[in-house]
């Protein structure tokens, strides 16, 4: 015959254990949050304006819009070219 003083004191403890456990997971889950959005302040530099304006940089913005008209107005009809007829064929290019 089965105890039903002791089989309800069982069921008592394993919702207690769930709830416990279920209390653990949320706390594991709400530390992972707070960690993963913990922000720290980045420690910048200041500007130096003798250390920027670099040769190379200012070379860039003068060859920059050569280049694009260079590949606008010359490699971009060749692209288009070779990949028509008799072309295609020609350069080994497949569909």
């Amino acid at each position: 015959m089965m105890d039903r003083g002791n089989s309800a004191s069982k069921m008592c403890l394993s919702r207690g254990g769930y709830y416990r456990k279920a209390r653990r997971w949320a706390g594991g889950v709400a530390l992972m949050v707070l960690l993963c959005t913990w922000t720290v302040p980045a420690a910048g530099e200041e500007y130096q304006p003798d250390d920027a304006g670099h040769p190379l940089r200012i070379a860039g913005y003068i060859v920059y819009p050569v280049g694009v008209i260079f590949d606008y107005l010359l490699l971009r009809p060749m692209y288009w070219v070779g990949s028509h007829e008799p072309f295609r064929t020609l350069f080994g290019r497949e569909e």
